[in-house]
């Protein structure tokens, strides 16, 4: 019995794999929660699973990894997962620790096709370089490399780039966020609290993302839709950017859980524009297929295999 986890700022996805396959998730709402070890006894008395059977493990974790891969702490949250102390508690094998966009990026490239949606065909070329983005409570991105018939997974921190305006409009919007915070990112613009910047940009209120981005797929004639399109240009020119920085021609994968609850916006809005609008070089960008991952269970997958 394997466990597996894909824990983020927001949620905790923990899951239960025998066999290779995963016959058991959950999600839980870290809110509601003061530590992960209280997260990790909710799930073993909710489903009845006794620790003593757990034979392995891996979490994939939304922050730095200590040097000796023995614990982390979240970017976005004030825990610290500690294996030894896990352990210790609850009687478990050694886990292995894991970037969680490390885990997100294996499981995108190993993806079917019915957990994908094709945003750009391209021209795809065998034994070449993926690239993995995903917005969420952050922005993640990793190169994911083919080699030996294995895949190797280069886990970065381009969301903490610095943002580069494409026009007037997205210029005064770094002056509004470089006033509230110093340095810009692009991690302050695409992500979940990128959106609601936006809209406190754009329409003068903070809002939750998940507001916006209903309002705006309801109805195209709102702030909202403006605030949604804006961000979709900048996720598009990001991964664009990050594209050319490692000409990724196995293709660009869009994980994180944005852009499947926008996938029709993803499909029609400015996203792709931005993504090919390349100037020199937009032959190129359009050359590389996007493709967005609808799997929920994506980080799950990733840390099953790196388990």
């Amino acid at each position: 019995m394997i466990l597996v986890g894909d824990i983020g700022g927001t949620k905790t996805l923990l899951g239960l794999a025998e066999e290779g396959k995963l016959v058991l998730d959950r999600r839980i709402a870290n809110a509601d929660f003061q530590d992960f070890a209280s997260v990790l006894a909710a799930f073993f008395a909710e489903t009845k699973t006794a620790p003593a059977t757990i034979t392995g493990g891996c979490l994939a974790v939304a922050g730095p990894i200590a040097d000796d891969g023995r614990s982390a702490r979240l970017t976005n949250l004030p825990w610290t997962i500690d294996c030894d102390e896990l352990s210790r508690r609850f009687g478990l094998p050694a886990l292995g620790l894991a970037n969680d966009f490390a885990a997100a990026a294996l499981g995108a490239v190993t993806a079917s096709s019915a957990q994908k949606v094709t945003l750009q065909s391209g021209a795809p070329l065998a034994a070449a370089p993926c690239l993995v983005v995903g917005a969420g409570t952050g922005l993640g991105m990793a190169i994911v490399l083919p080699q030996d018939g294995r895949w190797r997974v280069l886990a970065g921190e381009g969301g903490h780039v610095a943002f580069a305006p494409a026009n007037g409009e997205q210029a005064a919007l770094w002056a509004f966020l470089h006033a509230r915070h110093g340095r810009v990112t692009w991690e302050r613009i695409v992500s979940g609290p990128g959106l609601t910047s936006i809209h406190a940009f754009i329409a003068g209120v903070e809002l939750p993302p998940e507001e916006i981005a209903t309002r705006a797929l309801d109805d195209p004639d709102t702030l909202e839709r403006r605030s949604l399109n804006m961000f979709l240009a900048a996720y598009g020119a990001f991964a664009g950017d990050m594209a050319l920085a490692c000409l990724p021609r196995g293709g660009v994968f869009l994980a994180g859980g944005i852009a499947g609850k926008l996938l029709p916006a993803m499909q029609h809005g400015p996203f792709l524009a931005a993504f090919n609008a390349k100037a020199e070089h937009a032959a190129i960008a359009a050359r590389m297929p996007v493709h967005v991952v609808t799997d929920p269970l994506l980080g799950l997958y990733g840390a099953l295999l790196l388990a």
